[in-house]
């Protein structure tokens, strides 16, 4: 029965590897992209974008600041765009 048990669970572990392995990529695509959103949105004020969030989303910037340099690289910007930011 312990067998059966553990089959059954192989069996559906690979049915969702089967099912999701198509689309794998479109969901990492669309994780990346929702991250870069959400880059822009807590940069937006020093880029010149008004933010009404800005002072709340000043408390991330210690977290998200190793991130900035590929974000702005992913974006087709060589160069750090903030004066504050020196990443390259």
């Amino acid at each position: 029965m312990a067998d059966r048990k553990f089959s059954l669970k192989r069996l559906f572990q690979f049915y969702d590897e089967v099912l999701s392995l198509p689309h794998k990529n479109e969901v990492a695509r669309e994780l990346r992209d929702e991250d870069d959103l959400f880059l822009l949105l807590v940069y937006s004020d020093m880029l010149g974008i008004p933010n009404p969030a800005f002072y709340y989303t000043l408390e991330l910037y210690p977290f998200i600041i190793e991130r900035f340099h590929d974000w702005h690289l992913r974006m087709g910007m060589e160069k750090s765009p903030l004066d504050g930011i020196r990443c390259c």
